[in-house]
């Protein structure tokens, strides 16, 4: 019996999968175990944007280790069709505060674009009753870039 290989991507067509998604999984290097964790993205053609919360678990994973395994993924209600991209790279807190001010108002024409529940907020240090201009006017989350990518594996089977 042949084992048949899922067919890889081009540059292209995993860019358009990282441009048309924003939902992604972020592993971070545990202690003896990786922790992941889903994130919200925006791509700039670049580099992907990501907003964490000041707290929790992957704050002190990440201060310990920055280097992440980041996975994107689409697929189809019955799994026919399923393309997914996995980059392993390092995040970096975005300091500029220019920058900061641009990719939060990037997530929030991300929320209105794609019409996200208020709910979506509370993953980002804010309330559900406020409203998405909220991610602009305060910082209350730390804006993260993935950089330094090493390795992208992108696979289809369409």
């Amino acid at each position: 019996m042949e084992i048949v290989k899922i067919p890889k991507m081009q540059k292209q067509e995993y860019d358009n999968l990282i441009a048309e998604g924003y939902i992604s999984r972020i592993a971070f290097q545990g202690e003896k175990y990786p922790y992941i964790a889903p994130f919200l993205y925006v791509f700039d053609g670049k580099f992907l944007y990501f907003l964490s919360t000041k707290y929790g678990k992957k704050m002190g994973l990440f201060r310990e280790s920055p280097y992440v395994s980041v996975e994107v993924e689409k697929y189809s209600k019955d799994l026919s069709c399923y393309t997914f991209e996995t980059m392993q790279g390092r995040i970096e807190e975005v300091t500029d505060s220019i920058e900061k001010k641009i990719i939060r108002e990037q997530f929030v024409q991300l929320i209105k674009n794609h019409k996200l529940s208020n709910n979506i907020l509370a993953a980002l240090g804010h309330s559900p009753q406020d409203p998405p201009e909220a991610i602009a006017l305060e910082e209350r989350s730390m804006v993260w870039k993935l950089t330094g990518v090493k390795d992208i594996v992108a696979l289809k089977n369409v």
